[in-house]
């Protein structure tokens, strides 16, 4: 008998704005308002989103915006420089003030945190020239600022959760592997299955190897057949998002019903947030979002129906 198993599954399906509009590459549905955005997220079923760069940066503001759909702050990405030799932890904090604030005062208890110093993501420059930490020495360094500045985030209620992401210093299932075993406990780890099944892993294998420092999870599927051509090729990152590389959960290769199972049987209790760069006018907005929403909540009712008839 699975002694863990019964038990209900205490997640909630978020959504980030980029399936409408990508704060990276503008002509991706730039010129989309952000209430198209909020109001068909709801429509469709969605409970809370991520932030973007058309939301408020006031407190009350956002919480007006999102409380007229009846959605809820999910989290919000940061830009973190901590990678760079020169930034010293108290520059972060005192950087980080205004959005701690900012979700904190909005409920949300988890932040996105994203390394961009030296990172290629938004340039023009071929995936493999991606920035890389050449020593122990470095990695240390590195992971010991991120735990100062995660305990900082903890104390005011919001877990940094650490985003790898193609493109930057953490990208690989080995670079994750590293990070989670030099910092603390404060830092919480952003499974991404998209971004860790480009960077060479397999979804369900490296979460279930870091599954106890999982704090939040962004859930994109990836066709494989662009991601090899964007390896073979050369691509830059946003070559590989213009030309398809991820898709909603369902549309893709990747095993979700692994990801939940796991997620369900380590009691994680937190945001399933569909976030899939793609281009609007190729994948529709509203038919994709509903699409992930519709492959994450069956998903979300069957691994929890198993764990009942499994006890």
């Amino acid at each position: 008998m699975n002694h863990t198993a019964n038990k209900p599954f205490r997640v909630k399906i978020g959504i980030n704005p980029i399936s409408w509009m990508n704060d990276d590459l503008p002509s991706l549905g730039g010129e989309t308002p952000l209430e198209t955005a909020l109001s068909e997220g709801a429509e469709i079923g969605y409970r809370g989103f991520e932030l973007g760069n058309k939301f408020p940066k006031e407190p009350a503001a956002l919480g007006a915006v999102l409380g007229k759909y009846g959605l809820e702050c999910v989290s919000g990405w940061y830009s973190g420089q901590l990678a760079d030799p020169g930034r010293t932890v108290e520059q972060e904090i005192e950087a980080v003030g205004p959005h701690l604030r900012l979700l904190a005062e909005n409920g949300a208890t988890v932040m996105v945190y994203g390394e961009v110093a030296d990172a290629i993501q938004g340039r023009p420059q071929p995936l493999y020239q991606r920035p890389r930490f050449t020593s122990m020495a470095r990695w240390q360094a590195y992971a010991d600022k991120m735990t100062a500045f995660a305990r900082h985030t903890l104390a005011h209620g919001v877990r940094l959760s650490y985003h790898h992401h193609m493109g930057a210093y953490v990208e690989s299932p080995a670079d994750v592997d590293i990070l989670m075993a030099l910092t603390g406990p404060e830092l919480g780890l952003l499974f991404d299955s998209g971004h860790m099944t480009f960077g060479g892993g397999d979804a369900v294998a490296v979460l279930e190897k870091h599954i106890k420092r999982v704090s939040h999870v962004h859930c994109k599927d990836v066709r494989p057949a662009v991601t090899r051509m964007a390896r073979n090729g050369n691509w830059s990152f946003l070559q590989a998002v213009l030309n398809g590389a991820f898709s909603v959960p369902g549309d893709g290769c990747i095993d979700f019903a692994g990801v939940l199972r796991l997620l369900y049987q380590n009691d994680y209790q937190g945001w399933l947030v569909v976030e899939a760069e793609q281009d609007p006018a190729v994948a529709p907005s509203y038919q994709y979002a509903e699409m992930g929403y519709r492959h994450l909540e069956r998903l979300v009712r069957e691994t929890e129906l198993a764990g009942r008839e499994a006890a």
